[in-house]
């Protein structure tokens, strides 16, 4: 089931025009934001629906595809993005300063949908070997709410999540440990030698500029396999991103699926409006 919405037709727009500038790429984020919303609203009246009376299945699984699907519509284009300008999708100006100050390699921590999960679910995990202990005692609950929302995790699935959580953990720290190496690789014995270069360069010729064409090309040509390994960075960043919430969301029944995407979605919208709201805030005070 494909996407059709604005904000891939502005990014068919874009690609065909090939012009995928920062500030498109920030058009495209608040078009995407908008219909975000939107199908935050269709999550929402789904599941107060499915509180009185059950949905159709099949009806709920479309839904969930088309949010996912929304998903991946993001995160392709911010991989056609990043093809042109890797550095802005990892200092993301269309964002809020709250936002950049929790960005793990430009976006969200994978990590983090674990924690969402369980904060949803009411489960508090952080002591060591909690879940294993809950795993063990858990019996199956109800609510008297929704009938059937992120309260009522079984033993079985708590138990897929932990290991899904294992493993992502590991590769986020893999990942880590690659955007560290090549944010080293600026410290490298070219970077430096050039460095140097022009340094004595302008020494020589009282602090003036020359050559400055000839300058910004080498600049260039040592930066663009650096920009080449922090796209490749970026790219397995927001691959594990997206994996985790197709994977968690399998994980869950249909109806659940539904009340961890609403949590995921007004947590993102919420805290991008408060971030916007606290730095226009700043602004004026400044």
């Amino acid at each position: 089931m494909s996407v059709i919405s604005s904000s891939a037709a502005y990014l068919s727009s874009a690609i065909r025009d090939n012009s995928p500038e920062h500030e498109s790429f920030k058009k495209f984020f608040d078009c995407w934001l908008s219909e975000q919303n939107q199908q935050l609203q269709d999550l929402i009246f789904t599941a107060k629906s499915f509180s009185s009376t059950p949905v159709d299945e099949a009806a709920l699984r479309s839904l969930i595809e088309r949010v996912m699907n929304h998903y991946e519509c993001y995160y392709r284009t911010k991989a056609t993005w990043s093809r042109h300008d890797v550095c802005a999708m990892l200092t993301p100006s269309w964002l809020s300063s709250l936002e950049d100050a929790f960005l793990w390699i430009g976006g969200w921590r994978p990590s983090m949908a674990f924690h969402l999960l369980y904060s949803k679910s009411g489960l508090q995990l952080e002591a060591p070997g909690k879940l294993d202990e809950l795993i063990r005692s858990i019996t199956t609950t109800t609510t008297t709410t929704t009938g059937q929302d992120l309260a009522d995790i079984s033993p079985e699935q708590l138990s897929r999540v932990n290991e899904l959580q294992r493993r992502t953990i590991i590769e986020e720290k893999e990942i880590s440990e690659e955007m560290a190496r090549c944010q080293e690789t600026l410290a490298g014995p070219d970077m430096v030698e050039l460095s140097d270069m022009v340094s004595e360069q302008l020494g020589t010729n009282n602090g003036s500029i020359v050559d400055d064409v000839g300058e910004e090309d080498r600049v260039e040509s040592a930066l663009k396999p650096r920009e080449k390994g922090l796209e490749e960075v970026l790219k397995r960043a927001d691959e594990l991103r997206l994996k985790t919430l197709n994977d968690l969301v399998d994980l869950l029944t249909p109806i659940q699926a539904v009340h961890f995407l609403i949590a995921a979605a007004q947590l993102h919208l919420k805290i991008h409006e408060w971030g916007k709201k606290r730095d226009a805030k700043h602004h004026l005070a400044a």
